[in-house]
């Protein structure tokens, strides 16, 4: 297997991420739409915040995945983070997803004190369901006709994990 490496990810980085939620996978798995474009990337990732971080995983220098996560501000909920991530379609299923989530929770558990992570994932998508639950996240919930996709609404589970 090729050596995954993760790193923060830079404004150059943007066509590259958007290749990354251009894949069908990617897109149908996440809020993203079809064909995102390369000037929201670039805006996303020019735009600087204390308490939002992108990472990307590469391999040779390819950028393959992408996972952005969220510590929120609001003083009673510093200690609660959430995030989002894709991966190429070619490169799911190779770990890319853990190499992902491992460097988001050595980040988060070492150095920001972050108790609680959350996010949330579409019922039908079993792959990172499992991804979530090795990693100690659980279901806690669910949202009926959560969101809108491919011409239907679509639930999700609200999962997290409690450090």
């Amino acid at each position: 297997m090729e050596k995954i490496t993760i790193r923060h990810a830079e404004k150059r980085d943007a066509a590259a991420i958007q290749a990354v939620y251009a894949c069908p996978n990617a897109y149908t798995g996440t809020l993203q739409l079809p064909w995102p474009s390369t000037d929201k990337w670039e805006s996303r990732l020019a735009a600087t915040s204390n308490h939002i971080s992108r990472y990307v995983a590469e391999i040779e220098g390819e950028i393959i995945g992408e996972l952005g996560f969220e510590v929120y501000e609001q003083p009673r909920r510093r200690h609660v983070a959430s995030f989002g991530m894709g991966v190429k379609d070619s490169y799911q299923g190779r770990g890319v997803g853990s190499a992902l989530i491992n460097a988001m929770l050595e980040l988060t558990d070492k150095w920001m004190n972050i108790k609680r992570i959350e996010l949330t994932v579409y019922t039908d998508n079993h792959a990172a369901i499992g991804l979530y639950k090795k990693f100690g996240f659980v279901i806690e919930g669910e949202s009926k006709d959560f969101a809108f996709r491919n011409g239907e609404f679509v639930s999700v589970y609200h999962m997290a994990r409690i450090k």
